[in-house]
C-alpha cells in the first residue's frame, strides 16, 4: 500500500471513526482502525463489536492495499501535523509496519494483519428508507435524554424506533421513544417510504451518541437499513452500522395518560429558571421539587431537613381546582431544556397520576413525568 493523503480530509475522517475505538481493549485489534486504499481514495474502518463506521476519502493511490494501525495514534499524529501537510502512507515488504511521512517529520507504526480484522457490515437488512439529517437529529435529540442508564434493564438502554399511528389522525408515522422509568420522552416523522412493516427496534444509547456526532446539516439525505438485529446509517462518505439491542421495548402507551381534567401554561423559560433556583437546596437523590398549584400562580417548593427550604412563585395560565404535585427537579429541567416555545403546557389528573408536558411549537412531540411524593 502507497498513498498520498491531504491532512485536513484524512483528519476528519480519522475524528470520526476513531470515536468507537475503546481506550482499552482486550483484543488488540480492536484498537486499531483498517486502512484500504483502492485507486482514487482511502477508506477508513473502525469497529468495537458492536459499531463499526466506515468513511472515504479522496486520495492519491500510487499501490492499492490494506493495513491496521493504531487508530488513536495515528489520529494524535495526524492531529498535530500543521495545515495544509500532504500525508503519505506506505506499507512496505515488512507487512508488520506502516510509514507516515509528512515534510520532515517520519513515523513508522506497527500493523496488524487486517485479514483479522472483524467486519459487522456483513448480512441482509431487509428495510431501507430516507430521512433527512434534521429530521433523524430530531427523533434523535428530542428523546435520547429519557434513555435508561441502569444495564439491569438493557431494553431501556436505547430508543425503541417503530411503526406506529399518530392517535388523533391515524396517519402512519415512524417515532422515537426513550424511558427510563421515571420519565417518558416521544417523538414522531411521517412514515418514510419503506419503512412500512417495518420491525420495532432498539437502537442502542452509544449508537446514538455517535449518529448526532456524525450527522451535519439539516438536508443531508440519510440512509437508514435496518433488521431485526442490525441497523445502518448511511451519509454522504459516511457508513454507520450497529448492533441493535436484542430484547422487548415495554408497552409505553399505556403511561401515556389521554384522560386529563387539567391543563397548565407557564413560561418555559421562567419556570426552568425558578426550577433551577430553589432546587439548588434540594437533597441529592431525591432532588424533589414541589408544584403548588392554584388560579393563575404556581409555587415552587424545595423542603431539605438538612439545609432549609426554598420557595419561589412563577405566573402561569390555571384555573382548575388547586393541586399539590412532587416532580425530581432535574427530571422537569430536562423537559423544559426540550421546548422550542415560549410558553410550555402541562396536562395533568392528580397528585399520583403520570403528567404529560407539551411544546406548542411542536405537536410531533410529547414528554412524560412520573410524579413523587414530596
Amino acid at each position: 500500500m502507497r498513498v498520498t493523503i491531504e491532512r485536513s480530509a484524512f483528519l476528519k475522517a480519522l475524528n470520526h471513526v476513531q470515536s468507537v475505538v475503546e481506550r482499552r481493549n482486550t483484543i488488540p485489534i480492536l484498537s486499531n482502525v483498517l486502512v484500504q486504499s483502492d485507486k482514487d481514495k482511502v477508506r477508513l474502518t473502525a469497529t468495537d463489536l458492536d459499531i463499526e463506521i466506515v468513511e472515504t476519502v479522496a486520495a492519491e493511490t500510487a499501490r492499492n492495499g490494506a493495513a491496521t494501525v493504531p487508530a488513536h495514534m495515528l489520529y494524535d499524529i495526524v492531529r498535530k501535523l500543521p495545515d495544509g501537510a500532504q500525508l503519505e502512507l506506505e506499507q512496505g515488504p515488512d507487512a508488520g509496519r506502516v510509514n507516515i511521512k509528512a515534510g520532515r517529520s517520519r513515523f513508522q507504526l506497527q500493523a496488524l494483519p487486517p485479514e483479522d480484522f472483524p467486519d459487522l457490515s456483513s448480512g441482509e437488512l431487509g428495510n431501507s428508507f430516507t430521512l433527512s439529517s434534521g429530521e433523524l437529529r430530531r427523533l434523535i435529540e428530542k428523546t435520547r435524554f429519557a434513555i435508561s442508564t441502569e444495564e439491569t434493564r438493557y431494553y431501556l438502554n436505547g430508543i425503541y424506533l417503530h411503526q406506529a399511528k399518530e392517535h388523533v389522525s391515524g396517519a402512519a408515522m415512524l417515532r422515537a421513544v426513550a424511558t427510563d422509568g421515571h420519565r417518558l420522552a416521544q417523538s414522531q416523522v411521517a412514515l418514510p417510504e419503506g419503512a412500512s412493516g417495518m420491525p420495532g427496534i432498539i437502537v442502542p444509547r452509544k449508537t446514538v451518541l455517535e449518529v448526532v456526532k456524525l450527522i451535519e446539516g439539516d438536508d443531508t439525505e440519510v440512509q437508514v437499513s435496518l433488521s431485526s438485529s442490525k441497523i445502518r446509517f448511511a451519509a454522504g462518505n459516511l457508513i454507520l452500522t450497529s448492533k441493535l439491542i436484542d430484547g422487548t421495548f415495554p408497552d409505553y402507551e399505556r403511561v401515556i395518560p389521554r384522560n386529563h381534567d387539567k391543563t397548565l401554561d407557564v413560561d418555559a423559560k421562567s419556570f426552568s429558571d425558578a426550577v433551577d433556583r430553589v432546587s439548588t437546596i434540594s437533597l441529592e437523590k431525591s432532588r424533589a421539587v414541589k408544584l403548588m398549584l392554584a388560579d393563575g400562580r404556581m409555587t415552587l417548593v424545595v423542603n431539605n431537613p438538612d439545609s432549609g427550604s426554598a420557595e419561589e412563585e412563577v405566573a402561569v395560565e390555571y384555573n382548575k381546582d388547586p393541586l399539590e404535585i412532587g416532580f425530581n427537579s432535574r427530571y422537569l429541567l430536562d423537559v423544559a431544556g426540550q421546548i422550542t416555545a415560549e410558553n410550555m403546557r402541562f396536562e395533568l389528573q392528580d397528585a399520583g397520576s403520570p403528567t404529560v408536558v407539551r411544546d406548542p411549537k411542536d405537536e410531533q412531540s410529547l414528554y412524560v413525568l412520573m410524579p413523587m411524593r414530596v
